[in-house]
């Protein structure tokens, strides 16, 4: 398998603001948010596993789950979140480990907002923490989904801390600054992956 970078942060820190410049560099990003939407599309078993616990109102007239309603209901109380973790995880797992198994290229990224809470810890070589004061967090996050500060709130209270991200980082991406600035961020950090990349391989 190739070298392997988790890339995390906190809601709101601009993952993918470094990931979609990452991608246009030709590198593999395996972004854990976007397997998170596919195991529950209409006829997953994930699916009808959360339709039998939170009822037919968690659907959309289409069929399709409504994430916002969910992400209400499981933010605002913990045994529901776990709830629904116990039936997604293991599915957002199994893809995971399938998609990076199947990557190419000199290096690997997976972007996940859960990296380090979880057994996704083990599967990378280089941790890369995108990194934004609370505040800019909380500001972007309700601005870009369009949810009041009380949720987005409880979703940065159930991450893991931002001192216990930047302690277990093995770099870090400061993201408060200019388009300009990540630019020369993201630059810096790619060169700085394919050498650690080489490295590895000999």
């Amino acid at each position: 398998m190739a070298f392997i970078v988790g890339i995390t942060g906190g809601i709101g820190s601009g993952k993918s603001a470094v990931t979609d410049r990452l991608i246009a560099r030709g590198i593999t990003v395996v972004d854990a948010d976007r397997v998170a939407r596919e195991v529950v599309e209409p006829g997953t078993p994930a699916l009808a596993q959360i339709v039998d616990h939170f009822g037919q109102d968690i659907l959309t007239e289409t069929g399709t789950l409504d994430r916002s309603q969910l992400r209400a209901i499981v933010f605002s109380d913990e045994t529901q979140r776990k709830v629904l973790e116990g039936i997604t995880h293991p599915a957002i797992q199994r893809a995971i480990g399938e998609q990076l198994e199947a990557a190419e290229g000199p290096y690997t990224i997976l972007s996940s907002p859960l990296l380090l809470e979880g057994q996704q810890r083990q599967w990378v070589d280089w941790v890369v923490v995108v990194d934004v004061p609370e505040a800019a967090q909380l500001e972007r996050t309700m601005i870009r989904d369009n949810n009041d500060e009380i949720l987005v709130r409880n979703i940065m209270a159930a991450q893991l801390p931002r001192h216990a991200r930047l302690a277990q980082a093995d770099q870090v991406i400061d993201n408060g600054g200019s388009i300009a600035d990540l630019e020369r961020a993201v630059n810096a950090l790619h060169e700085d992956l394919l050498q650690r990349a080489l490295n590895q391989q000999y």
